[in-house]
């Protein structure tokens, strides 16, 4: 799954990244931990506008035909295997595909020890990731909501080592398919990425601070390994 990422780029410059329109009215905190429940930036496709816009998404898809918005916390994540099917996920994966930004993400190794390491995945370039995302609306005019969910797929490579399941990563030339302006059958939609895309995402071991959605700062994501008593190792700075 995908619980817990970074995402520190302004709304300005995720705009600028994507050649899109900043709709947000200043309603996301960039942040180095960004958890379900908080309101992230998404880039979808204006019907409305014809072009790219930024919006801010509660991070939880809430179906319009839910009671309340409380359901969200549980549905942070669509598993791409049944995306197509599902009930709550198969209607806006036909029309209201989006991106995710991202600087990284976050997943915890179980340790022989009993321990849980948590990693930070990351492109070193300091190019940003982007997670193929649905939205929607639920409510009515002010008092409605927009939310999201990122899809998620089997982990491969290294990333396997340290989780089972991964963020469905879209390499950049797959943006135009995904957000719908260019036509794509649905197996390519969901085509995984190719390792010769996926090996220059680095998994680093970072600090169990991170653990805690009241910390931020950068300092979440310096190289940081577990000890074998179980203790933190001391951090070390990281450049990407």
């Amino acid at each position: 799954m995908c619980g817990r990422y970074a995402s520190t780029r302004s709304s300005t410059d995720l705009a600028t990244l994507f050649d899109a329109v900043d709709d947000t009215d200043g309603r996301v905190v960039p942040g180095f931990n960004i958890a379900p429940t908080m309101p992230v930036p998404i880039v979808r496709r204006s019907r409305r506008k014809e072009e790219r816009v930024v919006s801010a998404a509660v991070w939880g898809l809430v179906p319009p035909w839910a009671a309340d918005p409380s359901s969200g916390a549980r549905m942070i994540n669509a598993r791409v295997e049944t995306v197509t099917t599902a009930r709550s996920y198969r209607t806006p994966f036909r029309r209201k595909r989006c991106l995710v930004p991202a600087d990284g993400w976050y997943e915890w190794q179980k340790l022989s020890n009993g321990k849980k390491q948590p990693y930070y995945m990351t492109d070193p370039s300091g190019d940003p990731l982007v997670f193929a995302g649905l939205w929607e609306f639920w409510g009515r005019g002010d008092e409605g909501i927009m939310t999201c969910t990122v899809l998620t797929t089997e982990a491969v490579g290294d990333f396997a080592r340290v989780h089972d399941r991964m963020p469905f990563v879209l390499a950049p030339e797959r943006i135009p398919a995904w957000l719908g302006e260019v036509d794509a059958e649905v197996d390519e939609l969901l085509r995984p990425a190719g390792m010769s895309y996926l090996s220059g995402i680095e998994s680093r071991p970072v600090s169990r601070a991170v653990g805690n959605v009241r910390n931020d700062g950068p300092q979440l994501i310096e190289r940081s390994e577990l000890s074998s008593e179980g203790g933190e190792e001391t951090q070390q700075q990281t450049l990407f």
